[in-house]
């Protein structure tokens, strides 16, 4: 029980972006990784966005230490000016950054828990000294157990969105009305998801990146199909700052994104109803959904709904594990104020690292979008730049660790959520502590609908 863990691999949980730049740094650190993939291939999440262009370059989405892994293979590093989808980010990076991996890679391996081998989370005798056993259930259905010197969870959020209701919950209907709900961008690439949402009426709940993705690609659709329309059902208010940063945000395809929103809603192809929380979502007389909030305002019957309301982290497979978490955010409490919509999002959550991601549990790390909880706008980059630090920490370099190579682009919005809910908050091209957009043009460069990191 007491076995030496220095020879033991650091588990890594998901094959994702920041789950094989783990394992780059930590194989260029000498440190053998081992990574768990619950899905068929690398970047299984990222796949299902594949139709989603990213509003970050490609030189923002590679992590410098898989490039050096990459290098010897012949791999050709894409033009860094140019945007990738998610599709492309998987096929063309993710995918060679894991076979090149090789062994140290594997698919079809879903982590069930992980605990201290011989410890739950109530026993402190000897804890420290015990290594990690992590619980697994491969493609074939068997059980596996592996021990680990430290590990590191990069398993993402995508798998648990948040719901349509505005309490934290389902709304009342909600899971009987699952047929006509998506979670996700719709991919009207998709001839029968075009068919589902052409000359129809769409309710999109949400106001972040993706909400404007949604828009912007229902908008595009209403020029080519008549009676398109979308309904942005908006829990806060509307202000200079509801379409993000516009010209003001250093990610010019972020700023467009927003932008791409407000032109739905100018143009027509999208009405905002604002101060509307979800309480239930009802049926009609021809099948059609009634959406109604805590006050009791009815919508009128849409066709489909799509929620797009953020995610949520999967505590259920560390429960025995002795986390430092947020009560708010879910995210590891020293990272937590730095992130908190609550207080703040104006690009102003410095680059961060195995000091803000420690939990009394040592050598235990979230990381990329799992590390910001319920948290919104994550980068790529961060996430990079978090496993650097947590790879030179295990590896016993301390002053790496400790040191900070990013700089994060801020997003030109200011203030925090609370200053934001009021649903009379009229919009304008005045106010906040950030430039507004005042024009419409989508570009500078960028595609005008992207989404993502």
């Amino acid at each position: 029980m007491n076995a030496p863990t220095a020879t033991l691999p650091v588990v890594v949980i998901g094959a994702g972006p920041t789950g094989l730049a783990a394992a780059a740094h930590l194989a260029d650190r000498g440190l053998e990784p081992l990574v768990l993939e619950a899905g068929p291939s690398a970047g299984s999440a990222v796949r299902e966005w594949s139709h989603v262009r990213l509003f970050s370059t490609w030189a923002e989405v590679v992590d410098p230490a898989a490039e050096k892994l990459l290098a010897p293979t012949g791999w050709m590093k894409p033009d860094g000016a140019t945007y990738p989808t998610g599709g492309d980010w998987a096929q063309r990076y993710l995918q060679p950054l894991a076979d090149v991996l090789g062994d140290r890679v594997r698919f079809g391996a879903r982590v069930t828990g992980v605990s201290r081998l011989g410890r739950d989370r109530v026993v402190d005798a000897d804890r420290e000294r015990q290594p990690f056993t992590v619980r697994l259930v491969n493609a074939e259905g068997t059980e596996e157990r592996i021990t680990a010197r430290a590990v590191i969870d990069a398993s993402g959020t995508w798998a648990t969105p948040g719901p349509v209701g505005g309490d934290g919950l389902p709304a009342l209907g909600e899971p009987t009305a699952a047929d006509r709900i998506s979670y996700r961008v719709p991919d009207l690439r998709d001839d029968a998801v075009r068919a589902r949402y052409a000359g129809r009426r769409t309710a999109v709940v949400g106001s972040g990146a993706s909400a404007f993705t949604a828009l912007a690609q229902l908008s595009d659709l209403a020029t080519d199909a008549p009676g398109t329309h979308a309904v942005w059902v908006l829990r806060r208010g509307i202000s200079g700052s509801t379409f993000g940063g516009g010209e003001a945000d250093q990610l010019p395809a972020r700023g467009a994104l927003g932008l791409a929103a407000k032109a739905a809603v100018d143009e027509g192809h999208a009405d905002a109803v604002t101060g509307f929380r979800t309480d239930a979502i009802e049926r009609d007389a021809d099948g059609r959904l009634v959406l109604v909030a805590e006050d009791g305002r009815r919508l009128d019957p849409v066709d489909e709904v799509v929620v797009l309301t953020g995610f949520r982290p999967d505590l259920s497979f560390v429960s025995e594990l002795r986390l430092g978490l947020d009560e708010r955010l879910q995210a590891p409490v020293e990272l937590a104020p730095l992130i908190d919509p609550n207080v703040h999002s104006c690009g102003t959550v410095y680059p961060h690292g195995v000091g803000e991601l420690s939990h009394p549990e040592k050598d235990v790390y979230f990381v990329g979008m799992k590390s910001y909880g319920r948290a919104p706008t994550f980068l790529a980059m961060t996430g990079y730049e978090q496993v650097r630090s947590i790879a030179a920490a295990l590896a016993g370099d301390h002053e790496a660790a400790a040191r900070v190579e990013l700089t994060l682009p801020e997003t030109g919005v200011c203030g925090g959520a609370g200053l934001f809910d009021e649903p009379e908050a009229a919009l304008s091209d005045g106010g906040g502590c950030c430039a507004t957009p005042g024009a419409l043009t989508v570009g500078v460069g960028a595609p005008a609908a992207s989404g993502g990191c």
